[in-house]
C-alpha cells in the first residue's frame, strides 16, 4: 500500500500512517501539501494522509481548498498528541547548541522554553524530520532540530530535552485522503460537508436547527472566502451523527436551504 505523507520518514504525518495503515506500508514523501493531490488522481499514491488543524493553531485552511479543489473523498481521521523533543548529535550539551532549527510551528509551540537559552538562534525550516535527518548526514556540531521522538530514533540523534511545547496536550487532527468514490455506508458516523448558503437573513441558523431537529452534531465549522464573489463565504462543516438515516434524512432537509452542497467525506468519527 502506497501512502503520500507532507514530510519525510520521523515526520508526524509519517507516525500517523503506520499508527492508521500499520508498518507494511510504501512511503511517499512529499515536501508540500501542494504536490500531494496529483499523486493520488494519477495512481501513484493509494492515500493521503494530511494534517486539517491543531488543537492550538486551528484550521489549516489551504488543505481544505486542496481537498474540495481536488474533489478527493475523507475516508477516516486520526488526532496525534504532538510532543516536540530537542535533539542533536550524541554527547553535546544543550549549552553548546548554537543553533536550533524547525518548522515554524514547531518553533512557535517551543518558543517559551528557548526563553532560557538566549544564546541559541532560532531558526525556521521546511520540515521537523528534514532537520533532523540534515544534521546526522552532514554531522553538525553545535546545531539542533525539534522534531518527533520517532526522527532521533531513525537518524541516530539525542534526545537532550524532551516534550519542549509549552502546551502539553496538544493535538492535530490528521485526515486521510482518497478519490472520490459513491457515499452510501450505514457503518460512518461522521461527515464532512461544504456548502454556500442562500443569501437569505437567518439562513445559517435555519441549516443548523435542521441539524438539530435530526440529532445531528456539528463538531466543526470553518468559514472560507469564495474567491470569484467577494464577501461571500462557504462553510466546511463536520457532522457527528449516530443515526446514519436521520443524518441523510438531514441532509435532503438543508439542502433547500443552501445554495450549493458537497460531501467531502463519511467516515468513522475517531475522536
Amino acid at each position: 500500500m502506497k501512502i503520500a505523507i507532507q514530510g519525510i520518514k520521523g515526520s508526524f504525518h509519517h507516525i500517523v500512517a503506520e499508527n492508521y495503515f500499520g508498518e507494511d506500508i510504501e512511503l511517499i514523501e512529499c515536501m508540500t501539501f501542494g504536490e500531494m493531490p496529483s499523486l493520488l488522481l494519477n495512481g501513484t499514491a493509494d492515500y493521503l494522509v494530511m494534517a486539517i488543524e491543531n488543537s492550538i493553531a486551528g484550521a489549516i485552511i489551504p488543505n481544505y481548498t486542496l481537498i474540495d479543489e481536488n474533489n478527493l473523498a475523507i475516508v477516516g481521521e486520526y488526532y496525534l498528541g504532538i510532543n516536540q523533543n530537542l535533539m542533536t548529535l550524541p554527547g553535546q550539551k544543550i549549552e553548546e547548541i548554537k543553533k536550533v532549527y524547525s518548522h515554524p510551528m514547531a518553533l512557535l509551540q517551543c518558543r517559551s522554553f528557548f526563553k532560557d537559552y538566549p544564546h541559541i538562534k532560532l531558526i525556521e525550516d521546511t520540515d521537523t524530520a528534514e532537520v533532523a535527518k540534515r544534521i546526522q548526514e552532514n554531522q553538525l556540531k553545535k546545531v539542533g532540530a525539534i522534531a518527533s521522538d520517532k526522527a532521533a530514533e531513525i537518524y541516530g540523534l539525542e534526545m537532550i530535552a524532551e516534550q519542549i511545547q509549552t502546551i502539553k496536550h496538544n493535538y492535530t487532527r490528521f485526515v486521510i485522503l482518497q478519490k472520490k468514490e459513491s457515499l452510501n455506508n450505514p457503518e460512518e458516523t461522521k461527515a464532512s460537508l461544504k456548502f454556500v448558503l442562500k443569501d437569505e437573513s437567518g439562513s445559517l441558523g435555519e441549516v443548523l436547527m435542521l441539524l438539530a431537529n435530526h440529532k445531528v452534531n456539528l463538531s466543526k465549522i470553518q468559514s472560507l472566502p469564495i474567491i470569484e464573489t467577494p464577501w461571500e463565504y462557504a462553510f466546511f462543516a463536520d457532522l457527528v451523527f449516530e443515526d446514519y438515516q436521520e443524518y441523510k434524512n438531514a441532509l435532503v432537509d438543508i439542502r433547500s436551504k443552501v445554495s450549493s452542497l458537497k460531501i467531502l467525506g463519511e467516515y468513522k468519527n475517531n475522536k
